[in-house]
Parts: structure tokens; sequence; C-alpha cells
């Protein structure tokens, strides 16, 4: 059995030669939040029990070019923004599209897929849709019925995936039967560790992968400002970090930032589980259950703190996968019984409500549960992998060589139990003094630009969306363009106007137009305004720039309301060029099509 990483060489990926051809599965996730990534390894235990071995690989560690080898794929694809991709299948996808594909290229290929979304936005499991429309255009043979996780069910993803595993696994025994499953495997038995550690020489020096990855570099911090008053209810932070390095990034990318938990946190963590007397003591690890995923750059040889500090994370809010192995780690037989009631179809609901309604955190789960006694072989089985974060650039290296800035809020809320939330990477961000050095590499943003600084280009960025916005107008600026209209909104001028001084010189120099809404600096009783209210406002001009002109339009920010009201006042911008409603809707989708409708939004 096989898995891949973001940082394997794939160059030779082996197939173990014991296993019958037939019984291969290959399991490709896409993922942003690492929901789809639990997913794929759970598709993979379920299909070993059935005794197909499966390699689970990230989507965008994945060559595109030997898919048409594959026999037998399961894509597990999340949504993004308004209906998008994850950005690891943007490559995957773009070599799909091309137009000289033949229509019999995944003649070969059985394929199997399950989208993740939310089904209050429109798009709802739009990037599986469209993968599943494609590959059957190109030859492909869908095994079952595409499956669609939704956020919104009551059981979550797991409401729609385990029918769907059951009929994926009914299909496949069907086409390749085999006799018997390992007894091992059986559903009444504790599976198997992901991983062996086994203790080490105390001077035993610990791994660090991430320190030799050349796809990473380290920059050092130049300012971590707070740019809304002090008195603001959010704390939006500007970065400014310096690299030694020459850097040739384009406006929409995103920086790519490993985050640390807090010591405290980590400390409070390892007290609880009985492991702080040995937290610093090395061991190594081993892959052995190579059909399960581990987190990028896990190390070789390493300690409990360094884990928990740099690898897995303790305050995720837990999937039902969590419980359903947290169980067999229970010595109370209370314990053990209100975990088995969590996890059978039964409870349901009220796992829902104990979890996932109130966000209780894997660290405070494992508090209320005092008899567990967890094996630390399992503990990549159990806690989720510390992700890292991507955060759009908000700034131009024609305009500042060396550097990378970016805007970020930082993340502070109140469950609904009035439980205080921290967000595990903007709280490292926010504690980053001048100075610290840190690991950060870049990855391609979904933002293209005109070639002809004289295109003109509408940036609509209300709140931190304002951030590749910032790297948008300084490249055209740098090019020579005054072509740019920028729409900004905030809730007030004097508490959280990102950049307002930047802005206003900028346009008082003509070098762009600007437009802004502040939301709450109205008279009390009147409408609130909004950047779909200005551009409503100003659709006579919004249809002579992207109607006549053919200009671009890129919008940035949260995916809720704004980016679908962006589009309704465009498509109302459409009908002043004598277009109907349905027009007018079929001109904003050709606009997406010829990319001049960019959506670089987040949920």
């Amino acid at each position: 059995m096989t898995t891949c990483h973001h940082d394997a060489d794939l160059a030779n990926l082996p197939v173990d030669g014991d296993c019958d051809v037939d019984r291969n599965l290959l399991i490709l996730y896409a993922t942003e939040t690492g929901t789809a990534q639990d997913v794929a390894d759970r598709i993979a235990r379920e299909c070993r029990r059935a005794r197909f071995q499966c390699r689970v690989c990230n989507i965008g560690s994945y060559p595109p070019e030997r898919l048409i080898s594959e026999p037998r794929v399961v894509f597990v694809v999340a949504t993004t923004g308004s209906g998008v991709e994850p950005r690891a299948m943007t490559s995957l996808w773009n070599s799909l599209l091309r137009s000289d594909l033949p229509s019999d290229l995944f003649e070969d290929m059985e394929f199997a897929i399950f989208g993740l979304g939310d089904s209050t936005y429109q798009k709802f499991c739009w990037p599986a849709k469209k993968l599943a429309r494609r590959l059957a255009n190109l030859g492909g043979r869908e095994l079952c019925t595409r499956g669609e996780g939704d956020d919104q069910h009551p059981q979550g993803v797991e409401g729609a995936l385990d029918p769907w595993i059951e009929q994926l696994i009914g299909k496949l025994v069907d086409l390749y039967p085999h006799d018997g499953l390992p007894e091992e495997l059986s559903e009444s038995r504790l599976p198997p560790p992901r991983v062996k550690t086994v203790n080490v020489p105390a001077e035993t020096e610990c791994t660090y992968p991430l320190a030799t990855d050349q796809r990473y570099w380290d920059v050092t911090v130049q300012c971590n400002r707070r740019i809304t008053a002090e008195d603001w209810f959010q704390d939006v932070r500007h970065f400014e970090f310096v690299s030694e390095r020459e850097l040739n990034y384009l406006p929409g990318d995103v920086a790519v930032i490993h985050p640390s938990a807090l010591a405290s946190e980590v400390d409070s963590l390892l007290a609880s589980l009985g492991w702080d007397i040995t937290a610093d003591d090395p061991f190594s690890i081993t892959h052995s259950m190579k059909d399960q995923s581990l987190p990028d750059h896990t190390p070789q040889v390493t300690t409990l703190r360094i884990l928990f500090t740099r690898y897995l994370d303790f305050n995720a809010v837990p999937r039902r996968s969590f419980f359903e192995l947290l169980r067999w780690f229970s010595t109370d037989d209370m314990e053990r019984e209100k975990l088995d009631e969590f996890v059978s179809s039964e409870g349901a609901n009220e796992l829902y409500e104990y979890c996932q309604q109130v966000k209780r955190t894997v660290k405070e789960v494992l508090s209320e549960f005092r008899s567990l006694r967890i094996p630390r072989d399992y503990i990549f089985d159990l806690f989720p992998p510390l992700r890292p974060r991507q955060f759009s650039i908000a700034s131009s290296p024609k305009k500042h060589p060396h550097e990378i800035h970016l805007c970020v809020a930082i993340v502070k809320y109140r469950t609904k139990l009035r439980v205080p939330r921290k967000g595990v990477c903007t709280s490292y961000l926010a504690g980053l003094q001048s100075g610290d050095t840190l690991r950060i590499t870049i990855q391609k943003g979904l933002i293209s630009l005109p070639n002809d600084p004289l295109t003109p280009v509408i940036c609509v960025g209300p709140g931190t969306g304002i951030a590749p916005m910032r790297a948008v107008i300084e490249d055209r600026i740098h090019a020579g363009s005054n072509a740019t209209t920028l729409y900004f909104g905030c809730r007030s001028a004097s508490k959280d106007h990102h950049y307002g001084a930047e802005w206003d010189a900028y346009a008082e120099a003509a070098n762009i137009t600007y437009r802004v809404a502040f939301s709450r600096d109205g008279a009390p009783g009147t409408k609130r305004t909004y950047v779909q209210d200005l551009l409503r406002l100003d659709k006579e001009r919004v249809w002579q720039l992207l109607g006549v002109q053919r200009g671009v339009m890129i919008i940035s920010g949260s995916s809720n309301k704004m980016p679908a009201a962006v589009r309704e006042a465009v498509m109302e911008a459409a009908e002043l060029g004598k277009m109907s409603a349905k027009d007018a809707e079929d001109f904003v989708s050709m606009m997406e099509r010829e990319g001049r409708l960019i959506e670089e939004c987040w949920s």
C-alpha cells in the first residue's frame, strides 16, 4: 500500500507486487480544510476491509500525465469559495480542459467521485460535478452514482458518505470478487495504527523536514502592525516579511505558512493525557499502514511535544471518525457507552449537538472523557493534522522587492457555550515579533491580469478581501495603468478602513478610481450601503468598462452573500446594453469562461 504526500517524490511511485492488480485503487483528494483528506482515509480503510489495496494521494502531488494509466480512481473533491475547486486541483483540472484531448482518453478507467460542499451555496459540489462530466466526456466509466456530502446535513458529510461507501464497495466487490475478509480487519476489532513508534536514545537528534524542503525558505518579520482601531472588535494586522532571495510572485498568489501551537496549550494537553513526563523523550516513526495519510513533513525522529506543537491539531473540531476510534481507548464502561451512542446512527443528532454545533475541540472532548488511555502509535489516527494556512499576498514585488505583505484578520470569537476561541495560525502570526524568522512558500493564485495596462480592471474587495487587490493595484500602477477601479467595503471609516490612506492618495493622483462603502456610518435607521449597492449606482460606468471596453472584474472576500450580490449588480449593468435578464445572466457566465470574471473568495 502506498500513500502520497505534498512532499513525496512521485517519480517512482510503487505498487506492491503481491496484490492482484484488479484490487488496486487510487484515491485522490483535493482539500482546503482537511475534510476531503479525512474522507479519503476513511474510504481507504473501508476498502481495505473488502481486500482492496489503496493508495491515498493529494491531487496536487499527483502528476496529471499519470492518470491515463490508472484503471480505478476515486476522487474526493472539496468545494471552495463560491463553487471553485481547491487550489491543489487546479493543475489537474486545467490539463483535463485541453481541447486536443481525445474522447477515448480514459476508456480504460473506472472512476467514482465524492464531492464535499454546502447546499446553501448555489454551486453546491460544483467541482465534483464538473469533474464527473469531464471524465465521462473523455471516455471514463463511472463506477457508482456520484456522492455529495453536505455540511448542512444533520450528520454532516457522513450523512451521505456512509451509504455512498457501501454503494462503492458493493460495486467493487461485484466486479472484482474475492474470497473472505481478513479477520484482523473485522469491524469488531481495533484497526491497526498507521504508524509504529519506537523509543530511541535520549541524545538522538530530532528531524525537521520543513527546514530542508527546498520549496520553502526563511523570511524575517519586518512589521506586525494592527490596522484597525484599538477599540474595534476585530483585530486586523498588516505583516511584512523580508527575504534575502529574489521574489517573483504575481498578484493573487498566496503565502503558505505552517503555524505552531501555543506552548501553554501544548503543555496543558500533554498533562491532561499523562504525557507530560515523557513529552520530550525522542522516538522514531515508521509509516506502517500506508493507505492512510500523514501530515506534510512528518519527521522520522521527534517528541510528543514537537508533534503537538507543529504537526497535530488538538484545537480542531473532531469528526465522527475521531469518536469511532476514541471509544477503543476508554477504560470506563459509562464513557464507552456514551461514545458508542455518539457513533451510532441513532446518536447522530446528539453528537452534532455535543460537538459540531458548539464547536467543541479535540482537547475539550479529551478532557471530558477522563478514563482514556491512548497508545502513542495511534496519535496520527486520532488527531487531525495541523495544516498550513494560505493567505493572499497583499503586495507586489515590483513595489516591494524582497518583501511579502499580508493583511490578516486575527481569529477570535466565542462559541455558543460562550467559550473563547482563537485561530491557531492567526494567533501564531499575531505573536510574531520584529526579527523573528519563519519558513514560507508561495503558491500560484487564481488571478490573471490583462497584459494591456489600459484594459479596465474592477476590483471588488471588502474587508480583508482587499489583500490581493492591493497587490493588483500596486502591480498595475507600476505598469503605468490608471484604468483600475477599486470598490472597498467596511463598517466604519475610522475603525476598519484598511489601507484607506493609500487608496485616497492613489485616487488623488488619478492612479485609480476609488469607491468605498461604510456600511455602519450612516444615520440611524438608514439603509446600509455595501459594495454591490455602489456597483448598482455606477451601473452605466460598470457596463462601459465591462461590456463595451471588455474589462476584467476581480471579486475577493468572504463567500457569503457578497459574490452573488456583485454578480447580480453586473447583470443589472448588462441590461443597460439592451440585454434581457437571461442574456445578462449569460453575459456574466461568458465573462467567467473568458477569464474576465475572477473570484478569489473563501468560506
